[in-house]
């Protein structure tokens, strides 16, 4: 893996984004990896109804359209989320839609929910049969939708037999009006809809874990209702937090006026603040996965003493390559290891008050 990075990365990094990220997914699809090392049992974590291996999750956004989902299971990621998909296809907003700032480790996109659509997902995930490990999908709605809870019904109606868990994005900055879902009116109409279409896509007693994403851009009094929606309901969950808008200081300026979601580093700071003020505010009713500019163990370390469960990443990849998974892994266990602590679980919250006490990160 080291070698692979030391190649690759630097190539990779000199091509046009969209077409780096093209040519990795190839890789992954032809290349003949091996399984992953079993993980230090002090690593697993139980959230939703589900164990995992180790807490170390790939973000939605990279393989999108269900491509090469056991080989990322294979680079050692505790579980891996799909999409975003749409019911049906669509193509996406025009290119260029990805943008590389190298000079502070960090993304801006406008892909649009680009997506091959729910039949060719349900198809891939089928394929998989019995597969080990935890894969998840995230599911949106197609721009031109006259009906987008409807959308969100459809998918669930299609991959829920074929996954472990499902998230909702309500928070993609890229389709016109979609973060309008997370208002309260909308998504307590929204959840109403997809709770009972999770209830009815059961296989058996096992109803998927639900998951509700959400921009890390809300308000705090946005952010109170939205937590009180989820709870009414009984999502399962909640991944803190998407894309912002926000452009917070950043070297590449000219790349920075593109408009998107800024990922990546400079994501850090905004991201784990409202992954804390969401966990004060869920009151353990439900786990979090804190995601957003984690490129380090540190970084990793910091989401779950914040209020995160699991932790997910994708940017950070970009610029450290993959084996940022292993190093994660390696540095969570010596963080236990000083903070004489059993396991991770032990961890989770113990900072988000003060966390929510700091200054407003700018």
């Amino acid at each position: 893996m080291n070698l692979f990075d030391r190649l690759a990365v630097p190539l990779l990094r000199m091509l046009d984004p969209e077409i780096a990220h093209a040519l990795a997914l190839n890789a992954l699809k032809i290349t003949p990896l091996p399984r992953a090392a079993p993980d230090d049992a002090r690593l697993a974590v139980r959230a939703f109804g589900l164990t995992f291996a180790n807490p170390v999750g790939l973000a939605a956004g990279f393989d999108k359209n269900a491509e090469v989902a056991d080989a990322l299971l294979r680079l050692g990621f505790g579980f891996v989320e799909l999409g975003g998909v749409t019911p049906r296809p669509q193509p996406g907003n025009p290119r260029p839609r990805l943008f590389r700032l190298d000079a502070d480790g960090a993304v801006i996109n406008r892909l649009g929910l680009n997506s091959e659509g729910v039949e060719a997902v349900a198809a891939r995930l089928g394929a998989r049969g019995d597969a080990i490990g935890i894969v998840g999908i995230n599911i949106g709605a197609n721009k031109d939708s006259a009906d987008r809870a409807a959308d969100y019904v459809a998918c669930i109606e299609a991959l829920a037999p074929h996954v472990g868990f499902l998230t909702v994005n309500v928070s993609s900055p890229n389709t016109p009006g979609l973060r309008n879902l997370q208002q309260a009116a909308a998504l307590d109409e929204l959840l109403a809809r997809v709770v009972d279409a999770r209830e009815r896509a059961a296989v058996g007693p096992a109803r998927r874990p639900l998951l509700l994403k959400i921009a890390p851009d809300l308000t705090l009094n946005d952010l109170d209702e939205v937590v009180g929606v989820a709870r009414r309901h009984g999502i399962d969950g909640m991944i803190v937090g998407n894309t912002t808008i926000g452009r917070p200081a950043l070297r590449e300026r000219e790349k920075a006026q593109e408009q998107g979601g800024l990922s990546g580093r400079p994501l850090f700071a905004l991201s784990t603040r409202m992954l804390a003020e969401t966990y004060v505010r869920a009151e353990g009713a439900f786990p979090l996965v804190g995601a957003g500019g984690i490129d380090s163990g540190a970084a990793a370390f910091a989401k779950i003493k914040a209020g995160a469960s699991l932790v997910q990443l994708y940017t950070g990849l970009i610029f450290r390559g993959i084996g940022l998974i292993g190093a994660i892994k390696t540095d969570l266990l010596d963080f236990l290891r000083i903070g004489r602590l059993d396991s991770l679980a032990d961890a989770v919250g113990r900072d988000a008050a003060a966390v929510t006490a700091e200054p407003w990160p700018h």
